[in-house]
């Protein structure tokens, strides 16, 4: 399960140096008309448009990933370029909404827990949880 996201790192970067040239471009030609104050904002414009689209590209990739490993349930979640993996033997797995219908699934065992979900609509996220647990018990 992934995130959604409508534009691929190369996507934005060809959108956010579009975007430079522009704002920069008309900037030039005001500063070259005498209103000299425009060159900074555009400046201050475009690094603050980098540092937002640089926070979304960092967590354009994040997801969680649930497999089946022989007798291990496997949970890896990535956020923001760190990758957290949690392995739970399935003999001893619990699968439980965490709140409520509709809420984060909490996969728990061996004093472990992790919630997964956040990716999926929350009618989806019952199931999951019931295709996890019939993979657990059948596989």
């Amino acid at each position: 399960m992934q995130r959604n996201c409508a534009l691929s790192p190369a996507q934005l970067l060809r959108f956010y140096l579009g975007i430079c040239v522009v704002s920069l471009g008309i900037a030039t030609l005001f500063w070259f008309m005498g209103a000299h104050l425009v060159m900074p904002f555009a400046w201050l414009e475009v690094l603050v448009l980098g540092a937002a689209l640089l926070v979304y590209a960092r967590h354009a990739r994040d997801g969680e990933r649930i497999t089946l490993q022989g007798r291990l349930l496997v949970v890896e979640c990535e956020h923001g370029g760190h990758t957290e993996r949690t392995e739970f033997v399935r003999d001893w797995v619990k699968v439980e909404p965490r709140n409520g219908d509709g809420s984060l699934i909490e996969v728990s065992g061996q004093g472990r827990r992790v919630t997964v979900g956040r990716h999926l609509q929350p009618q989806l996220r019952p199931v999951l949880a019931r295709e996890m647990r019939l993979a657990l018990r059948g596989a």
